[in-house]
């Protein structure tokens, strides 16, 4: 992100204590103060996404208004770049939106520093139904027994190959029988066969939970206060790994990554041709399907252990300060049931969490969709029970694990010495934050 990390977590903590003062306004019964259920109301709203998921937000704040005559919205679409920045600031200042797009990484610092509403009241009375809604992964928005997001699909990570580039470099389309050892011969075959990358995606946040979760652990400890994992193996042959590639000139460095990945994902290079293969979230290949639709999924390089996991794609949450929860919810519920929201969503934000709406898109499904709602199968097979929502402090893990992989990839440090750094400053971090 272009700010710092540790500037978000500051703005949040200062904001719960901005917040606390006032904080007995703020439950979800003292802060309806809408009475006339025809009143005009202006639902503030923010996501992030590419240009394809603002365009048809847009389209469906146009719909529900048009059900809706009374609700109007302000909606500030934004990239995932300063995202939370600016929501950090804005819960600071007491002017969180209405309603906003929120992730499993942030949710539960968010929730713990008391800016979200809890929905509970709004799922008892029926306002949001969520009776065709999987248990496991509802509760994924519930943080110390408050419902804080509401959660609006179910992705897993997968990797998302361009079937061209294989065939040109002469290899075989992958299976999930694929070892690491053969991704890592797939993508630098790629680069000498055709000059472009192998992988095309550096995005460690994801990718390294995964790789720790295959060693029968998570990335975090069950409380929060440390890592999950206790043995630096695990990190030193993760990072080993990606400077072969990086090596082998089959995957681009960080500095080439930054500037692939401000032009969006429908420029990404295994979009365009240019890149064997990425290691996405499962919807990846829907996001991008106007860009190119001949994109396929596969499992990441499986073992004995099964690590994938059923992630939710993200939530929606209400502000704790919003004087319109009532009418909030009534919209995510619309977004969760609606049969014709759907058709225009069409699974871009992960595969829909209520079973009669993806029975309903079932015969409308594009080649593209149907391939994302068939891995979901294989995820299935391939999983275990997906970790808790990330502790507090996880914004600046994240940033702390960036930034020594990128220092170790430019050759400042060694893969053990960055693994003892890291460990370190996770430690630290997570344990201070748990104090709080």
């Amino acid at each position: 992100m272009k700010k710092s990390i540790s500037i978000l977590l500051a703005a949040v903590l200062m904001g719960s204590l901005v917040m606390s003062g006032c904080s007995k306004d703020s439950t979800s019964s003292s802060t309806e103060i809408k009475v006339d259920e025809n009143a005009p109301v202006k639902l503030s709203i923010t996501w992030w996404g590419s240009q394809s998921r603002h365009d048809y937000t847009n389209k469906l704040l146009e719909m529900y208004t048009a059900k809706h005559p009374n609700i109007t919205f302000q909606a500030t679409p934004s990239g995932w770049d300063g995202y939370f920045d600016k929501l950090s600031a804005q819960a600071a200042g007491n002017t969180m939106p209405d309603i906003m797009q929120m992730d499993y990484s942030f949710i539960s610092t968010y929730s713990k520093n008391d800016t979200l509403a809890d929905l509970t009241p709004y799922v008892n009375d029926k306002t949001i139904n969520v009776g065709d809604v999987d248990t496991n992964l509802l509760g994924t928005g519930k943080i110390n027994n408050k419902l804080t997001g509401i959660v609006l699909g179910g992705l897993s990570l997968a990797i998302t190959y361009n079937p061209a580039v294989f065939t040109k470099a002469g290899l075989e389309a992958p299976t999930s029988q694929w070892t690491w050892a053969d991704f890592e011969k797939a993508m630098i075959t790629i680069k000498q066969k055709t000059g472009t990358y192998g992988q095309s995606k550096i995005d460690n946040i994801s990718t390294f939970p995964y790789w720790v979760r295959q060693y029968g652990t998570n990335m975090y400890a069950a409380d929060g206060t440390k890592l999950g994992f206790t043995d630096d193996k695990v990190f030193v042959e993760y990072v080993n790994m990606l400077q072969r590639l990086q090596k082998a000139k089959a995957m681009p460095n960080p500095d080439e990554w930054a500037q692939i990945s401000a032009k969006g994902k429908e420029a990404e290079p295994v979009v365009t041709g240019t890149a064997g293969a990425t290691l996405d979230w499962s919807k990846y290949g829907v996001i991008v399907t106007k860009a190119n639709p001949n994109l396929k999924l596969v499992t990441p390089p499986l073992t004995g252990t099964k690590a994938l996991w059923n992630k939710p794609s993200m939530f929606f949450s209400v502000a704790k300060s919003s004087k319109n929860q009532k009418e909030a919810a009534k919209f995510i519920n619309w977004i969760l049931n609606d049969a014709e929201a759907n058709k225009v969503i069409m699974a871009e934000r992960g595969i829909p969490v209520s079973a009669k709406i993806r029975e309903s898109l079932t015969s409308t499904l594009t080649p593209q969709q149907k391939e994302m709602f068939d891995y979901a199968d294989v995820t299935i097979k391939n999983s275990t029970p997906a970790a808790a929502p990330e502790p507090a402090g996880v914004a600046e893990v994240n940033k702390a694990l960036v930034d020594t992989i990128n220092s170790f990839l430019y050759g400042k440090a060694s893969a053990e010495k960055s693994a003892a750094d890291f460990r370190s400053k996770a430690n630290e971090i997570l344990g201070r934050n748990s104090t709080k």
